[in-house]
């Protein structure tokens, strides 16, 4: 990797700290960052946060990063928006989930270690894709479970 890109890696990295974790709030361990304060102003702040979260995975793009991881830091984008959005438990959710340190570890351990990570990746979407097909499965059997009912009410 160029030294360019190894540049573009680091603002990313510092980008992800001042979104999640810039600030210690006094008399705990908890830190927090400009996302949750964004978060505060209702619509636009996590609308801004998700764009600066883009230039993280913009920077795992051009890096060459595998699909699959841009997925998933696209994934943890779209999850802190929006579930971001709601009020106050928006907030809460921002300090806990931070997922823009999520994306930049991301993007940091796929450049030390690519193999690992797109197995990861890969096994992650295998457990998702079950998950998926098991509630859908759920979903019918509870339709089928109802239909029956209802035809057994009805005579």
């Amino acid at each position: 990797m160029d030294v360019a890109m190894r540049a573009r890696i680091a603002r990313a990295t510092r980008l992800a700290g001042w979104l999640d974790t810039a600030f210690r709030i006094p008399g705990t361990r908890i830190r927090i960052g400009v996302d949750p304060l964004l978060g505060l102003v209702p619509g636009l702040g996590d609308a801004v946060a998700a764009l600066f979260g883009g230039f993280i995975v913009w920077t795992a793009v051009r890096a060459g990063a595998p699909r699959l991881v841009v997925a998933r830091m696209l994934g943890n984008v779209a999850v802190d928006a929006i579930v971001g959005a709601v009020p106050l438990l928006g907030t809460v959710f921002d300090v806990v989930f931070k997922a823009h340190q999520r994306n930049a570890r991301l993007l940091a351990d796929w450049t030390e270690q690519p193999a690992a990570v797109e197995a990861r990746q890969v096994h992650l979407l295998a457990a998702l894709a079950l998950l998926v097909a098991s509630l859908a499965v759920i979903a019918v059997a509870a339709c089928a479970f109802g239909i029956w009912a209802l035809l057994r009410l009805l005579g």
